[in-house]
């Protein structure tokens, strides 16, 4: 169980430094200099992907956490 969770754990940590662009938004931001509106599109693009990971897994917890809770009483 702890090998699942660390594993979780890690794993979240490498989606963290992942390059999130489609072809056309690469092509696009390749050309202009400084990259810096690259780089805030991959951390739009990043926020907008987490958030429905984060949606699923504190539902999933909740009901993890009330079935074992009603479950021990």
């Amino acid at each position: 169980m702890k090998t699942k969770i660390l594993f979780i754990i890690i794993s979240c940590f490498f989606f963290l430094n992942s390059n999130a662009q489609c072809a056309m938004c690469r092509a696009v931001l390749e050309n202009e200099e400084g990259q810096s509106a690259a780089k805030g599109i991959n951390d739009g693009i990043l926020y907008l992907m987490s958030i429905p990971y984060i949606l699923v897994f504190g539902l999933g917890f909740f009901v993890y956490w009330k079935y074992f809770k009603v479950k021990k009483s």
